[in-house]
């Protein structure tokens, strides 16, 4: 089945709204897709106006930004250490935004959206 994204039927109040809201290509959604601790792989899908969408289906490294030295490095991640988003995505070792990893220079937030942007970029906590 489809995932839309448009209004539902239902005011705040409770009420219905009076006219028919039918599902249109432009309310469609795609389905999470959810960045996985492990070998990393890509996936590309076209979007609207043709454009390239590229979701991060799964990552092992992350690019540490050092404030001190204003330089990234790219280190191995270990493991995931917490997850604001979700805190069973800790155990299926699921990435997020916001998630605090532990890495070979120490632990990391993670600040990119690895599904939506395609890389996982970080800073030192």
């Amino acid at each position: 089945m489809a995932i839309s994204s448009k209004r539902p039927k239902r005011k705040p109040s409770g009420g219905m709204y009076k006219y028919k809201l039918t599902k249109r290509l432009n309310n469609l959604r795609s389905h999470p897709r959810h960045t996985k601790l492990g070998e990393e792989s890509r996936f590309s899908k076209r979007i609207v106006g043709g454009n390239i969408k590229s979701y991060l289906l799964g990552a092992d490294s992350v690019n540490v930004y050092n404030s001190k030295d204003k330089k990234y490095k790219k280190v191995k991640i270990l493991e995931i250490i917490s997850n604001e988003a979700n805190r069973h995505f800790i155990r299926r070792n699921i990435l997020t935004k916001g998630t605090i990893v532990k890495t070979e220079l120490g632990n990391v937030r993670i600040t990119s959206r690895p599904g939506q942007v395609g890389t996982v970029n970080g800073v030192l906590v």
